[in-house]
């Protein structure tokens, strides 16, 4: 009987000294009870995960976009909790007005943050001329965030006796008063805007020409007349390849005999490897040489690259 009170004696000394250890940290101090936190900490601890379900409900609520039924309700009571949209701040915004885009924000059917409708909000932004793309996101727990992407104008498009600004895409942006209009080539022409990305291809070719070049024409709905700053103009063929073979001959040529502001009217590149000109009917007009003059006694230079194509006595 000693024996087995001996053993049970032993054993139960055993898990003493293992609890013993456990409450032990690892310097070998005595770990304070859990009650002895501070309650600061407990109270964080339940506004972080409040805060984190409150997130995760709005999430779901505006990745499902539950505009109604219970997701109304829920959406309404986040927003009751202090998710409210109560600030829009705008990026990007220098020709769009401000003022529209406040507007257009805060016309929600709800304030509640998880119901504001950012794809409606956007389609309604992308109806301004001058937006190109628009981005709009929630910024928690008060802020609609609205990223504008503006369009650059490219040209000025006269269509039906009005002035437009148009972009590279041929949308247009606003219209232009004649007495403000800024320093852009003017398009003449039915759909001319439409073709605005294709004339910006062809001076891109030739930057020789680009800055004399006053504005162009969309003729027939199929090609261009390009107008120059002297008065001149020159007929393109049909077909984007053939105008750039043609308008980069003819800078070739300008650049070894210069024919802007030398009394011509017109340039015809139409025609295939054909040059036509067509000079001033007034009366005592003179057509001008296309070889510079030279000195007496001094070797004239070689006639310019296609100046054998040339008429200038061709009317067309």
């Amino acid at each position: 009987m000693s024996a087995k009170i001996a053993r049970g004696g032993g054993g139960g000394s055993r898990p003493r000294a293992r609890a013993s250890a456990k409450s032990r940290g690892k310097n070998g101090r005595k770990a304070p009870p859990a009650s002895h936190f501070p309650e600061a900490v407990k109270r964080a601890s339940w506004f972080i995960l409040l805060g984190m379900l409150a997130v995760l409900a709005i999430a779901i609520v505006a990745a499902l976009k539950v505009p109604q039924l219970v997701g109304t309700g829920l959406g309404e009571a986040i927003g009751s909790a202090g998710f409210t949209m109560k600030h829009v701040e705008i990026k990007g915004a220098d020709k769009v007005p401000q003022l529209q885009v406040y507007n257009i924000a805060f016309d929600q059917p709800t304030a509640a943050m998880p119901l504001i409708d950012v794809a409606a909000t956007r389609e309604r932004l992308l109806q301004f001329g001058w937006v190109r793309d628009a981005r709009v996101s929630r910024r928690f727990p008060d802020t609609l965030v609205v990223d504008i992407v503006e369009r650059r104008p490219a040209a000025i498009w006269q269509h039906q006796g009005r002035l437009a600004l148009i972009d590279m895409e041929g949308v247009v942006l606003e219209q232009v008063k004649l007495d403000a209009m800024p320093d852009l080539p003017i398009l003449l022409g039915e759909a001319a805007n439409l073709h605005t990305g294709e004339l910006a291809r062809l001076t891109a070719s030739t930057p020789s020409l680009k800055p004399m070049m006053a504005g162009a024409s969309w003729v027939g709905g199929r090609r261009w007349d390009i107008r120059f700053q002297s008065g001149e103009i020159l007929a393109l063929p049909e077909g984007e390849a053939d105008a750039r073979k043609a308008l980069m001959r003819f800078a070739r040529m300008d650049q070894a005999t210069p024919l802007l502001s030398r009394g011509f009217v017109r340039f015809d590149m139409r025609v295939p490897d054909k040059f036509i000109v067509r000079v001033s009917n007034k009366p005592g007009g003179s057509v001008p040489s296309l070889v510079p003059e030279v000195e007496p006694g001094a070797q004239a230079p070689a006639a310019a690259h296609g100046a054998d194509d040339i008429d200038p006595a061709t009317t067309i």
